[in-house]
C-alpha cells in the first residue's frame, strides 16, 4: 500500500533533522535553526504515524503466531485481539495515506490579505471595510492576530483598499479560498430613494513568505521614498517615511505608509512584495498567463463574482459550490466557519 522507499526516506530525513537540531553551529544560526525546526514539525507527524503502523503490524504478527498455540483459550484470545488490531491497522493506514498525500506547503503559513473596492463607488469602499471587519472578527475567534500593513481610507468610513497580515495557526490554509470577487446587494446608507445597489469588492490572499523561504535579489528592486499621507502625527507630509518598492522583473509595485518610520514601512513593503512575487512565480511555473493577483481578483466587475451577499434576502451564496447560508448579520460578524469548511471540503 505504501512505497517502502518513501517510508525509508521519511525515517532518514527525520533522523537527520533530529541530529541537525543538536548541532551547535546550526543552533547559533537563528535563521537556519528556525527553518530546520519548521521542517522538523512537518516531518514529525509522518514519522510518528509510520512508527505507530509498524508497532501495530508487529503486534498483529505476534497475534497470528499465538493463534497457533496449543492452548485453545489463548489462541481464541489472540484471534479476538487480532480482529481489533486489524481494525486499528486499517484506521492508521487511512490516516497515514492522508498525511503522506502532497498538500499545499503554504497551508500552515500566515496570510496577507488585500481587499479593494471595485464596481460601486463609495458603497464598494464601505463594503471593503465590512469585509475587513468580518475577517478581523473571524481571526479573533481563532486566536489569530491582525495587523494593517497599508490602507487607503475614504472620509465616510470605508477603504479604497486595505492590506493586512494575519498571523496564527494554518491561516493561509483556511483563508485561501476567499480570493476572488465578492458581490454585495443592499440599500446603501447614502441612497435616499431606498433603491438596492449591486457593488463588487476584490479579495486577494497570499501566504506570508519569510526571507528564509524566498529571497529577492536587491538588484531587482527599485525603492522610492515619499511623504506619507496617512497616520504618523506631526511627521506626516514632512518626512519621507513612506516607501514604494517595484520588483522590476515582474513590475509588481507595493507602497506602505501606515507606519511612522521609513524602516518599518520598508519591512512591511518587503513582506508584501515577497509574497506577491512568489505567488506570481508559482503561477508562471503552472503555465498560467495571468499573474497571481489578476487570477485572484479579476477586474472587480460584478459579473466575475465568487460570492454574493444579499442583504434584503438575508443570504450569502458561494457560486463555486452553489451553496447558500442565511443570517447575514452573524456572518458579517465573523461567523464564517461553516462557509470556509464547506469550501475546504469541496
Amino acid at each position: 500500500m505504501f512505497d517502502k522507499e518513501k517510508i525509508n526516506q521519511i525515517k532518514q530525513e527525520y533522523a537527520k533533522i533530529e541530529k541537525d537540531l543538536q548541532n551547535p553551529n546550526i543552533i547559533a544560526d537563528q535563521k537556519k535553526y528556525k527553518q530546520i525546526s519548521q521542517n522538523f514539525i512537518k516531518i514529525k507527524e509522518k514519522f510518528e504515524k509510520i512508527k505507530e503502523l509498524e508497532k501495530n503490524e508487529k503486534e498483529m504478527k505476534e497475534m497470528k503466531e499465538t493463534m497457533n498455540d496449543k492452548n485453545k483459550e489463548l489462541a481464541e484470545m489472540a484471534k479476538e485481539e487480532l480482529m481489533e488490531l486489524e481494525k486499528k491497522n486499517f484506521k492508521i493506514k487511512k490516516e497515514l495515506t492522508k498525511i503522506l498525500k502532497p498538500s499545499d506547503p503554504f497551508n500552515k503559513k500566515n496570510a496577507i490579505m488585500e481587499i479593494r473596492a471595485g464596481t460601486g463607488g463609495d458603497e464598494s469602499a464601505l463594503f471593503t471595510a465590512d469585509l475587513f471587519r468580518m475577517y478581523t472578527k473571524y481571526s479573533e475567534s481563532k486566536g489569530w492576530k491582525v495587523k494593517i500593513l497599508n490602507s487607503s481610507p475614504i472620509g465616510i468610513g470605508g477603504f479604497k483598499e486595505i492590506i493586512f497580515a494575519i498571523k496564527g495557526k494554518n491561516v493561509y490554509g483556511n483563508l485561501k479560498f476567499e480570493k476572488g470577487t465578492h458581490r454585495v446587494q443592499r440599500i446603501p446608507e447614502t441612497e435616499k430613494s431606498g433603491r438596492i445597489h449591486t457593488s463588487a469588492v476584490t479579495v486577494a490572499v497570499f501566504p506570508e513568505v519569510e526571507e528564509v523561504d524566498f529571497k529577492i535579489d536587491a538588484k531587482d528592486l527599485k525603492i522610492d521614498t515619499f511623504c506619507s499621507s496617512g497616520k504618523g502625527g506631526q511627521g506626516v507630509n514632512t518626512t519621507y517615511s513612506a516607501i514604494r518598492i517595484t520588483h522590476l522583473p515582474t513590475n509588481i509595485v507595493v507602497s506602505c505608509q501606515d507606519e511612522r518610520s521609513q524602516l518599518q514601512n520598508r519591512e512591511r513593503a518587503m513582506q508584501i512584495i515577497r509574497s506577491r512575487v512568489l505567488a506570481a512565480q508559482k503561477e508562471k511555473e503552472h503555465q498560467i498567463l495571468a499573474n497571481e493577483r489578476k487570477s485572484q481578483i479579476g477586474s472587480g466587475d460584478r459579473s466575475e463574482k465568487i460570492r454574493t451577499y444579499n442583504f434584503p434576502q438575508d443570504r450569502v451564496t458561494d457560486h463555486r459550490i452553489k451553496k447558500t447560508w442565511h443570517n447575514l448579520p452573524k456572518i458579517m460578524h465573523g461567523d464564517i466557519d461553516e462557509i470556509i469548511n464547506s469550501l475546504k471540503q469541496a
